[in-house]
C-alpha cells in the first residue's frame, strides 16, 4: 500500500522542495497553507499525487474540522514557521501569542487530531530553528518557542511510542525565497560557517528524509547549518 505524507506548511519554500521530493517518490501527498486556493495550485504544480488543503494552525481550535477527510499517514511533516523580530521595546503581543501558539499548541494540535489516523510506525518531523541558540535582537520569542521545540520531540517522542518524532532546526537557508536580494547579510553568516558557505533548500529536504526513513532516530533535534551554530 503506498504511504501518505503530510506537509503542513507546504505551499512555499522548504515546504513546497520536501513535498517535490516525498511526491518523486510515489505514494500520495498532502500539502497544506492558510489559503485553500494557494493550496491546490502549489499542489498542482508537484504531480498528480499531491493535493492541498487549507489548515491555519495558528487557530488550533479549527484543525481537527480542517484534517477531517485526510485518511491514513505515514509521514507527517510539521514545518509551518513564522518569522519574527519583535523586540522589548515595541513589543507586540499579538504577534508574540501568535508565534507561542502556531508552534507550541499547533503542532501538537495537529498530531492530536490525526491520532487515531497515524499508522502504528508513523514518522514525524517537527521544524525549529538555529534562533534557540543564535539569538538577535528581537528574537526572544522565536528564540525561547524553538527552544521549547528541543523539548517537545522528547516529549512526543515518549508519548507517541512507537511512533517516531524528530526535529530540524535549519539555519540560514540562502537559497531560500526569504534571502534573495540579501547578500550582504548572508556574506556575514557566510564568514562565520566553517563549511564555506550556506545550508541549500535541497540540503534541509535531505535531513527531512532522513529522519523520516532511518528506523533509529528518535527524539532527534538535528541542526542543519554548516556548523555555523558552532561559532
Amino acid at each position: 500500500m503506498a504511504e501518505t505524507s503530510l506537509i503542513v506548511g507546504g505551499t512555499a519554500g522548504i515546504g513546497t522542495e520536501i513535498a517535490r521530493s516525498l511526491a518523486q517518490r510515489g505514494g500520495d501527498v498532502i500539502i497544506t497553507g492558510r489559503n485553500a486556493e494557494k493550496a491546490r495550485s502549489v499542489a498542482s504544480t508537484l504531480g498528480k499525487n499531491v493535493k492541498g488543503i487549507a489548515v491555519d494552525i495558528s487557530k488550533p481550535h479549527e484543525i481537527v474540522a480542517a484534517l477531517a477527510d485526510v485518511g491514513t499517514v505515514q509521514n507527517l511533516i510539521i514545518g509551518a514557521i513564522e518569522r519574527d523580530t519583535n523586540t522589548v521595546k515595541d513589543y507586540n503581543i499579538d504577534r508574540a501569542i501568535n508565534l507561542v501558539t502556531m508552534k507550541l499548541v499547533g503542532y501538537t494540535a495537529v498530531i492530536h487530531a490525526l491520532h487515531s489516523r497515524l499508522a502504528p510506525n508513523a514518522s514525524i518531523v517537527i521544524f525549529g530553528g538555529l534562533a534557540k541558540e543564535r539569538p538577535y535582537p528581537g528574537s526572544t520569542t522565536v528564540t525561547a518557542v524553538n527552544g521549547a521545540v528541543t523539548s517537545m520531540v522528547r516529549t512526543l517522542a515518549t508519548e507517541l511510542a512507537p511512533m517516531r518524532v524528530n526535529a530540524i532546526h535549519p539555519g540560514i537557508i540562502g537559497d531560500s525565497p526569504y534571502w534573495a536580494g540579501k547578500s550582504e547579510a548572508l556574506a556575514r553568516t557566510i564568514a562565520r560557517t566553517p563549511i564555506g558557505r550556506l545550508a541549500t533548500m535541497q540540503e534541509v529536504v535531505h535531513a527531512v528524509l532522513f529522519l523520516l526513513d532511518n528506523q533509529a532516530m528518535n527524539g532527534v533535534n538535528l541542526n542543519v547549518d554548516g556548523g555555523w551554530v558552532l561559532l
